[in-house]
């Protein structure tokens, strides 16, 4: 379920790295990404101090080239299949970037994020498929304007600027998941 805009079957882990839609009403694209920090590593919070800006610099040396940045996205969901979400859904997650989707920009106003604890060529696991089967076929409910067709990788709206999710993402399996 959905109340206030969080899914209550995850664990909300707020977030100042948000801002208001232009539109609230427009809420019309579903954006699946990874992520792992340090990178092609699992486990840990740090993924949760990077979208609340407690990255510590001092841990590993890539995250002195990316403690000061400002991004979060909706959800994460971790390779256990846990959700935790940052940014409740009517509201802005800085996610996507520089973006673009059917030729409208700026894909943040009008998009929810959720990133996969994973890398592109690591496969993901079961439970992170059944967890955002779980968490997609809630937020269509919800949101209705995000059909099958508006539901795509970042690389789709950041064609040569992003790869994720990436070719281990098995599409079909996500496809095939959906409002079972």
């Amino acid at each position: 379920m959905i109340k206030n805009a969080i899914l209550t079957q995850a664990e909300y882990y707020p977030t100042t790295h948000w801002d208001e839609r232009p539109d609230p009403q427009d809420i019309s694209l579903l954006v699946i990404h990874n992520i792992s920090l340090p990178p092609n590593e699992f486990g840990g919070d740090y993924i949760q101090y990077f979208f609340t800006g407690k990255l510590d610099p001092s841990i590993h040396p890539y995250f002195q080239e990316i403690y000061k940045m400002r991004v979060s996205a909706h959800c994460l969901i971790k390779r256990d299949g846990n959700i935790i979400q940052f940014v409740p859904f009517d509201k802005r997650a800085w996610h996507a970037g520089l973006s673009s989707f059917q030729g409208t920009i700026r894909c943040n106003d009008f998009s929810i994020g959720i990133e996969m604890e994973g890398a592109d060529h690591i496969s993901y696991t079961q439970a992170q498929y059944d967890s955002l089967h779980r968490a997609t076929n809630l937020i269509k409910d919800t949101y209705p304007k995000i059909s099958l067709g508006r539901i795509v990788g970042h690389n789709d709206i950041a064609p040569g600027r992003k790869t994720d999710p990436g070719f281990s993402f098995d599409w079909a399996k996500y496809r095939q998941g959906l409002n079972k």
